[in-house]
């Protein structure tokens, strides 16, 4: 077995404009699903996301029982989380069950669901798996990621033009309807354009692995820092260092078998580990302070 660094593969004028489009899809979605992040983990909402990401992955298995084209996707996706974001805020204010315990019945359910769905579309583990973990970036369609572009642009300026209203709901919500804020409308519009990060970054980074760039970033933040903005503009870099740094990585590391097969790392799964590892030296380098 050999082990090597390649980066041929990255500078390649052939897939130029698709590593370029890969990148700025990528980009956009951890910006747009780290500040969205912070005010989930804060309401603790985060398991409304990890729900989304596996709606996600039923919407895909809709899809390819309907034989829609991998291009076409998003017409099912995006209602479908759209959908789900309203049933799963629902839930967790006013269902019988609550919280996590909902959340973690859709999650399941709807994952089991979509299998059974790619079972019976006739789909290939490579479907399933390009649906879990996301799909090979050289595979990607450019009017997919045109389209990723848009909504995702479209959530960051929500935010941003919604921001102290958000801000008011996370902190406080109770100071903040007495007033006058409608608060059940923000929380549902962080729940609504999480749905649309999720449906964004599904392809790229996975229907699975989305919602560990949803949370992640936003605990390794809070890890590091106290205010409210400083954590947001923490928790948008380090997703985006992660990204970057695990998108060039899963592009050049590659593993070399005896019998000659060359094993590239997925894009996604490589994205979320270096999430993880930014957490644990955040963790280490806060309990390093606590003893000195």
């Amino acid at each position: 077995m050999k082990i090597a660094f390649d980066f041929s593969l990255i500078f390649n004028p052939l897939f130029a404009e698709t590593v370029l489009f890969a990148l700025l899809v990528g980009v956009l979605t951890c910006l747009c699903a780290s500040v969205l992040g912070v005010n989930l983990v804060l309401k603790r909402y985060s398991m409304i996301g990890d729900g989304l990401s596996h709606v996600g992955f039923l919407a895909l298995g809709i899809s390819a029982l309907l034989g829609i084209p991998d291009e076409n996707t998003i017409y099912i996706t995006f209602p479908v989380c759209i959908a789900a974001a309203f049933l799963l805020m629902w839930l967790s204010r006013n269902g019988k069950l609550k919280g996590d315990a909902a959340t973690a019945i859709v999650s399941t359910g709807t994952v089991a669901v979509g299998y059974i769905l790619f079972e019976f579309a006739e789909a290939g583990s490579g479907d399933v798996c390009s649906g879990l973990f996301g799909a090979s970036v050289l595979t990607l369609q450019s009017s997919d990621m045109l389209q990723s572009v848009i909504m995702a642009v479209v959530v960051l300026a929500v935010y941003i033009l919604l921001y102290k209203k958000i801000f008011a709901v996370t902190f406080d919500e109770g100071f903040a309807r007495a007033s006058g804020v409608n608060t059940n409308f923000y929380n549902m519009v962080v729940s609504l354009l999480t749905a649309v990060t999720v449906v964004v970054g599904m392809k790229l980074i996975g229907a699975i692995m989305i919602s560990a760039v949803v949370v992640i970033p936003a605990v390794t933040a809070m890890r590091l820092y106290k205010n409210f903005k400083s954590v947001v503009i923490a928790s948008a870099v380090i997703s985006v260092g992660c990204f970057l740094v695990g998108f060039v990585f899963a592009f050049s590391f590659v593993i070399t078998t005896n019998s000659g097969n060359a094993i590239q790392l997925p894009v996604g799964a490589t994205i979320v580990c270096f999430n993880t590892l930014a957490l644990v030296i955040s963790s280490l380098a806060k309990s390093s302070k606590r003893c000195r």
